[in-house]
């Protein structure tokens, strides 16, 4: 099974790389079209700026689309926050508008970024969830967040106040934190989505 990982300039891919491999996968790491549409699932990573990465994917954004409507996709972090219909992160910038929502920056007597461990309350099932306890915590570094309409919020998690950790719509799945820095309890995410595209 071969996992595609979107190289857009701005991603951690070793490491979620090696978390793919760990569970018997193979990750192809590319910015290739040809390379990706070929995948059992794609998986959005994304470490800075909404503004430089939501440009740097413009030449993918038709091909995105398709993969939402073909196969599992799964962003991580700031891969996450692309899925959104706009951001207001150094201005107002559309997003890929896969789930409709609007990144805002974190509220509230709280330091930012958001760096750390922080748990999962979760609100719905989703199979991404799968051997996953309520209040298990992951590794989160962020300054902004998704807000969403509650049909799409799988977990919440709070830091100055609660904001969507987990999204899903069918096999569209976005979390906020780290899976691949977030110890045996991320990587069960990531074995989760996984199984996902063996299906």
């Amino acid at each position: 099974m071969r996992i595609g990982i979107v190289d857009y300039g701005v991603g951690n891919l070793k490491s979620i790389s090696m978390a793919v491999k760990r569970f018997n996968a193979h990750p192809l790491i590319s910015s290739g079209l040809k390379d990706l549409e070929t995948c059992d699932g794609i998986i959005l990573p994304g470490v800075g700026a909404f503004k430089c990465a939501i440009s740097n994917l413009a030449p993918m954004q038709d091909a995105i689309m398709d993969w939402v409507n073909s196969k599992p996709i799964m962003g991580i972090c700031l891969g996450m926050q692309l899925y959104a219909t706009e951001s207001e992160e150094g201005g107002l910038f559309k997003g890929l508008n896969i789930i409709s929502g609007r990144v805002v920056r974190i509220q509230g007597d709280v330091k930012i970024p958001h760096m750390g461990w922080n748990n999962l309350k979760i609100r719905q099932y989703h199979e991404i969830l799968d051997g996953v306890e309520d209040n298990t915590y992951m590794y989160f570094v962020h300054s902004y967040y998704m807000e969403t309409e509650g049909k799409e919020i799988i977990t919440l998690t709070e830091y100055g106040k609660e904001f969507p950790s987990i999204i899903a719509r069918k096999n569209v799945v976005g979390v906020q934190f780290h899976p691949e820095k977030s110890g045996e309890s991320g990587l069960r995410i990531v074995e989760n989505f996984l199984n996902m595209c063996r299906k």
